[in-house]
């Protein structure tokens, strides 16, 4: 099979073939299919894994109902049957269970991405992500930006786009709207950027 980049869409059932090929062969590539586009994701720096550990002790501690789930694969865009990989997502503790590789978004209340320092963060993380999450319904979006040193909660879903988004500086405090309901202190967050 020829894994090729240059088509404008790909179908779903095309990328789960090469998705299930490339993992059995390879640990260093994250494929993800948004707006009907292949897209590979860079494989986590240590302190994209340690703002990751550090988001997980703050739900356990806040909503010890919840777990977030780290790179479960996530079916978003109904229309272009997308599948997504956000870096965490925030669920119930068996809200994946008996489920595959990509799994039904319907239990998530919050995904997360960390941004990586790679060239295509801008489109996936800033701009293709904030839509996909939107048009499945997920209800909060928690976008951790080192490249600008922010954090944004997107919220409120309309089906197309998130009618709410608010930005604040690391070292500021966001709460996380409903229903996620948990005010996070970013100060530490500095430290994980370079």
């Amino acid at each position: 099979m020829t894994v090729t980049t240059d088509r404008v869409h790909v179908y779903a059932d095309e990328f789960d073939e090469v998705s299930r090929i490339l993992a059995r062969t390879t640990e260093r590539v994250r494929l993800e299919l948004i707006d009907g586009k292949l897209r590979s994701k860079a494989v986590p720096d240590g302190d994209h894994g340690r703002i990751i550990q550090w988001l997980l002790r703050i739900c356990m501690q806040s909503r010890p109902e919840l777990f977030l789930h780290p790179d479960q694969g996530l079916k978003v865009q109904a229309y272009r049957h997308g599948r997504a990989r956000p870096d965490a997502s925030l669920a119930s503790n068996d809200a994946f269970v008996g489920q595959g590789e990509w799994a039904d978004p319907g239990p998530v209340l919050m995904a997360v991405e960390v941004t990586s320092y790679d060239s295509d963060t801008d489109a996936r993380d800033r701009v293709e992500k904030p839509r996909a999450y939107a048009e499945t319904g997920i209800p909060v979006y928690l976008l951790i930006d080192r490249d600008t040193c922010e954090v944004t909660v997107y919220s409120e879903p309309d089906g197309v786009r998130y009618e709410s988004a608010r930005t604040v500086p690391f070292g500021k405090t966001v709460v996380l709207p409903g229903p996620v309901d948990i005010a996070l202190e970013t100060e530490q967050l500095k430290d994980w950027v370079h």
